[in-house]
């Protein structure tokens, strides 16, 4: 049947070939001559690879290879370099090939949904133009800091897997707006996520998450799904701590970098400030650090966890939940807890 098919389109020179649901083993060899074909059909059928003669398909935009029986990628779609969207769904994919994804820098689209899919390899990165990343019920149990390359990427799924994390680079993916992590162990989100300025959809329920990043009041979300997760509750419980002693390496780092935020003309060209710029691993170590949310100076490796409760509708102007949203906040140390007039409460474990 495909065969008469293929026989067909040949006399027509046709943009679109719909071979689903065909019961096909294999893809005849005369597809090769449809170099014409720009939106290829082969969902729902029993595929286990893909035959050399597809690569003559350059011009081939779309292809769907859903429901099959598809265990690696297939090889031959190195070449098919014009290829933005790509439907790998329902097979039963262990690895994704560094040597495909190398070439498939037009990819726009990619679903690898319910496949068995452990991890990414580095060359992730490579699809520089991926917008739309769906991974949903796959194996995951990480993400490879690689994928935090894709500087185009506005929305990702990776619903279903069993991650705990996410790589403290994801803020560098500036263009997400919509993420969806529901059903995962995620224990934590990274710092870095409040990085994400146009991040408009979040949803994390059904995972381990107690708290929210310092700077998730500043994203423009509109909707944010987070039930089913261990959040922390509002439950004040007074406490006055004594301070700690800061180590010597704090002291002197907490002391630079005051000295540098200070613009007074007199120390704009201090000894301190002119001798800093021949230490560069100074420099990196000192551009980690966090500011105080109470005094509002600069620490490095000291502080206090601490929580801020806001109000869902009102502070983070989301639709689609009410109630008291626990957000993280750091304190440079229990003199800042101790003091009067902030809303910052120390967090405590059962």
């Amino acid at each position: 049947m495909a065969d008469t098919l293929l026989v067909r389109a040949l006399k027509g020179k046709p943009k679109t070939l719909n071979l689903c649901n065909k019961k096909l083993n294999k893809v005849p060899r005369a597809i090769g001559k449809l170099d014409c074909v720009l939106h290829l059909q082969l969902r729902g059928n029993k595929l286990k690879d893909l035959p050399n003669e597809l690569s003559h398909l350059f011009q081939l935009q779309i292809l769907n290879l859903g429901n099959n029986e598809l265990e690696d990628l297939p090889e031959v779609l190195e070449y098919l370099t014009m290829l933005e969207k790509l439907h790998l769904f329902n097979n039963q994919l262990q690895n994704l090939s560094p040597k495909v994804l190398t070439n498939m820098r037009n990819l726009t689209f990619l679903n690898l949904n319910s496949n068995q899919l452990k991890t990414f390899p580095p060359e992730i990165c490579r699809l520089t133009s991926l917008q739309h990343l769906s991974v949903d019920y796959n194996k995951l149990t990480e993400l490879p800091v690689e994928i935090c390359a894709l500087l185009r990427l506005e929305e990702f799924r990776a619903a279903g897997n069993q991650l705990t994390s996410l790589p403290l680079e994801f803020g560098f993916l500036v263009n997400l707006e919509k993420l969806y992590l529901q059903k995962n162990k995620i224990r934590e989100l990274p710092e870095s996520l409040g990085k994400c300025y146009k991040l408009r959809v979040i949803d994390i329920a059904a995972n381990e998450l107690r708290i929210f990043p310092t700077e998730l009041g500043d994203l423009p979300l509109k909707e944010m799904y987070c039930e089913e997760n261990p959040l922390l509750q509002h439950i004040p419980v007074h406490s006055v701590q004594e301070e700690e002693v800061l180590s010597l390496k704090e002291i002197t780092a907490r002391y630079v970098m005051k000295e540098l935020k200070d613009r007074h003309p007199e120390k704009r060209w201090s000894y301190l400030r002119r001798a800093i710029r021949h230490y560069p691993q100074i420099k990196d170590m000192l551009a980690q650090a966090s500011k105080c949310s109470v005094c509002g100076e600069s620490f490095l490796n000291t502080w206090l966890e601490c929580v801020r409760f806001v109000d869902a509708k009102s502070d983070l102007h989301l639709t689609n939940i009410t109630g008291l949203v626990p957000i993280r906040a750091l304190l440079c140390s229990y003199k800042c807890f101790n003091s009067a007039g902030h809303q910052y409460y120390g967090v405590a474990f059962p």
